[in-house]
């Protein structure tokens, strides 16, 4: 057997490659190239160029969509509006949700390769003993260096490295940009998720954090408990910080897919805030928000609003 050390290290999430050969026992005679990655929850060894993938985050399935990349399993219940055209593509099998998938219909499937997120984390285990499992980790204090690290895994294991660093710059070179527009920018702002009639405050250090981590918009407040789900706030909350700009993820949207009204979330006290005086209470996409993040579509929408909704609107 011949191996060839690839390795890329990043801070939180240690990702190495190492490309070797093995006997296929079942021809005697074919060789299959494999690559073998250390990640979060373990280290999983992969056939090069798997052919038979299930893709069970979408911040992963916006990458292999965006690389021309094919999938047999998606979590249909769960795709965003802008990759709805595989719901109806039947020779993609639907394996239910992003929290809770078919195990049967992934194990018939016989796949390659799965890859996972945090949301099936628990659920790392069982599938690993369906098919080598990836686990697509990002981490929202170095989000930039988890996304360029999976999506470079990606790019690694089906030789398209060239592919993705162009991508990469592209996205590095809108951020730059958009921060340069946002240079001596002084306001502060705050991101919450609208559930139910009830909010909850996301600071830098949150899943949330790229508002201010990656993009540089300073956080009104400095100390938000950090939590998967926020921290739970009321209205007086928010009046009392007094953002001058309030980001706001309507969860139900994507829930149930019904969205909230908006004179539910701009209630009484909201319409006290500078935020909302100003104009400057900004809606962002859940679809890419609270479900996606970490592909190469969501990284670049987030950008996009960000500019959108604060650099084309700073005083």
């Amino acid at each position: 057997m011949k191996f060839q050390k690839l390795i890329a290290s990043i801070s939180i999430v240690a990702l190495s490659f190492i490309g070797c050969q093995e006997n296929n026992t079942s021809t005697g005679s074919t060789n299959k190239e494999t690559m073998e990655f250390t990640h979060k929850l373990g280290t999983t060894k992969v056939t090069v160029k798997p052919e038979r993938v299930v893709v069970l985050d979408i911040g992963a399935v916006e990458t292999f969509d965006e690389l021309g990349l094919k999938f047999v399993g998606l979590p249909k219940n769960s795709l965003p509006p802008y990759l709805e055209k595989y719901k109806d593509d039947k020779s993609i099998e639907n394996v239910g949700t992003v929290k809770e998938v078919n195990f049967e219909k992934i194990h018939a499937l016989n796949p390659d390769l799965i890859i996972i997120s945090t949301r099936l984390e628990t659920s790392y285990d069982e599938l690993s003993k369906i098919a080598p499992t990836l686990f697509y980790d990002i981490d929202p204090l170095n989000y930039i260096s988890t996304f360029e690290a999976n999506t470079r895994m990606v790019g690694k294991l089906y030789g398209l490295e060239d592919d993705v660093e162009e991508k990469l710059q592209e996205i590095r070179y809108k951020i730059d940009e958009v921060k340069n527009g946002l240079e001596n920018f002084d306001e502060k702002g705050l991101v919450v998720l609208f559930n139910n009639g009830n909010f909850s405050a996301f600071g830098q250090e949150s899943r949330f954090g790229f508002v201010h981590k990656v993009m540089g918009i300073a956080p009104i407040i400095d100390d938000l408990e950090v939590s998967r789900h926020g921290q739970k706030i009321s209205n007086e909350f928010i009046l009392n910080a007094d953002p001058d700009y309030l980001f706001v993820i309507d969860r139900n949207a994507v829930v149930t897919r019904n969205p909230s009204k908006k004179e539910d979330i701009e209630n009484k006290l909201i319409k006290e805030t500078q935020a909302y005086k100003n104009n400057k209470i900004v809606y962002l996409d859940p679809f890419v928000w609270y479900l996606s993040q970490g592909g190469l579509t969501s990284t670049r929408k987030m950008v996009d609003e960000i500019e959108k909704g604060v650099a084309q609107n700073k005083d």
